[in-house]
């Protein structure tokens, strides 16, 4: 995976003045897009807009010490007007594009390159399970992509289950993991102009076909997963090995994401405070 990465990274950097999209870089990448976003941002620290924007204004900086006009510089670089990329340049840069070629100054942000270097011989605990078809049925909600942190929009989602829909969901519930799950799917692809949204449903797994009007139903195909359990302060340990799936355990496994939900579940210890056991299932399929 690591190879394709990098090959990636090539085409961002030959298409930097061109009307990137996420479709396009996933297509190119041969990972689904919302799986392909999650690996680049464990993998670099920074989201793939955050990348090309970076990318884009490091290069508009070279052309401006070049002498060319912030204007032409402006929409080469994909920006709809020259206000809109002096204040993303004075954001980026700390100076303003004008001041660039009259003063010298400059700022650079070089093209990654990725590699795994691996330390201590660490190990992640995870086992593989096929699965049959089934439905996720349970209460979805639009809300912001978030990759680190507590998504407050999931929060409230969760606080908005009736207790009529927590009994439909427990009636039809009759599928490992007998849990309670949180599954995203659905991811915007229109990365480069806002962060976008996913879908987030709260709810269960299960065979039944007939769901009332005050659920969502959907369906997922029968196929791979890997499962990743992990015990410790939550939710450090569970957002860790989210990590951890993504930039050590997928780059280097004879695994890769398919474009299917992924979802997860926790059970919190009662006598432990902010202590849990999760386990975060990934469709997959073998290389």
């Amino acid at each position: 995976m690591l190879h394709e990465l990098n090959h990636v990274l090539d085409y961002i950097e030959d298409h930097l003045t061109d009307d990137l999209s996420l479709e396009a870089i996933s297509e190119y990448a041969g990972i689904p897009d919302y799986h392909f976003r999650k690996i680049f941002f464990y993998l670099s620290g920074m989201t793939l807009s955050e990348y090309i924007k970076n990318r884009r204004l490091s290069e508009a900086n070279k052309d401006l010490l070049e002498g060319e006009k912030v204007t032409n510089v402006a929409y080469k670089y994909g920006y709809q007007s020259v206000d809109g990329f002096t204040r993303a340049f004075k954001k980026w840069s700390g100076f303003l594009p004008s001041e660039v070629f009259r003063t010298g100054m400059s700022k650079s942000f070089p093209k990654l390159s990725f590699i795994i270097t691996v330390k201590g011989g660490i190990s992640m605990e995870f086992r593989i399970i096929e699965k049959p078809a089934f439905n996720l049925v349970g209460v979805s909600k639009r809300v912001p992509m978030q990759f680190e942190g507590i998504n407050q929009e999931i929060v409230k989602l969760a606080e908005s289950i009736t207790d009529e829909q927590k009994n439909e969901m427990h009636s039809l519930q009759n599928m490992e993991p007998y849990e309670i799950v949180n599954a995203s799917y659905d991811a915007d692809a229109k990365f480069l102009k806002e962060e976008g949204y996913l879908t987030h449903l709260i709810g269960v797994l299960t065979t039944e076909e007939e769901v009332s009007d005050q659920l969502d139903k959907v369906p997922v195909e029968a196929c791979t997963w890997a499962v990743f359990p992990n015990e410790g302060p939550f939710p450090t340990t569970l957002q860790q090995t989210m990590a951890k799936i993504y930039s050590q355990w997928l780059p280097i496994s004879n695994y890769e994401v398919i474009n299917a939900p992924t979802f997860s579940f926790t059970k919190m210890d009662k006598h432990k405070k902010d202590y849990a056991y999760s386990e975060i299932w990934i469709p997959v399929r073998k290389k």
